[in-house]
């Protein structure tokens, strides 16, 4: 007669706790690992957005700039033009005067 048994063993309470354990380990391991990894896509698509939108926000600034350059440089073209035409006028009416005066003692 033989000493072995023909029936499997059975496994005990503890062991089925155990194995029940470490399916609930593993499963919840290779979620954590899942949502790890989405988190890091999902950090990285938030990142190249701020750098667009960095980006954007930066050529509009130098774009407002280079504007308000221009306006400033076109106010002072006017406002050179405005005051060579005073003087224009001040040197013309003055060259007018003279000239009427040289004119007049020559006369004399």
């Amino acid at each position: 007669m033989s000493t072995k048994k023909t029936q499997p063993d059975e496994k005990g309470f503890f062991e089925k706790i155990k194995e029940t354990i470490e399916e609930f380990w593993d499963g919840d391991k290779e979620t954590a690992e899942d949502l790890n990894d989405k988190a890091e896509h999902k950090f990285e698509d938030i990142k190249e957005s701020v750098t667009a939108k960095k980006a954007t926000a930066a050529n509009a600034t130098v774009a407002k700039k280079v504007t308000d350059t221009t306006d400033k440089a076109k106010k002072e073209a006017i406002a050179v033009k405005i005051t060579a035409a005073t003087k224009e006028k001040a040197t013309t009416a003055s060259a007018t005067k003279a000239t009427t005066t040289a004119k007049k003692n020559l006369a004399k």
